[in-house]
């Protein structure tokens, strides 16, 4: 049993067209929301911050993307922890 997809198995991410246009499409959405936070914050709605710090322009994304870099390097190290060989469950 082949685990590679054949060509009428193939699924649509695996076409790196798709994965490029969803991947500009983040970008793009991202970076539109940065412009909103940093000219219209504080004239559209009030953040309801709990402390001082989280009425900072662009905290929120900086914190976000501390926390995906941080998930990211840690399943690298748990990886390298927990893996098994290839023919671990065989009999």
């Amino acid at each position: 049993m082949s685990l590679r997809p054949t060509k009428e198995q193939s699924d649509w991410l695996d076409n790196p067209r798709n994965v490029s246009i969803i991947v500009r499409t983040v970008v793009v959405v991202c970076a539109l929301l940065l412009i909103v936070d940093l000219l219209f914050v504080s004239e559209v709605w009030d953040k309801h911050a709990h402390f001082k710090f989280e009425n900072w322009v662009g905290f929120f994304p900086v914190v976000g993307f501390v926390s995906y870099c941080t998930i990211v390097l840690t399943a690298k190290f748990l990886r390298k922890v927990l893996k098994r060989p290839e023919d671990y469950y065989d009999d």
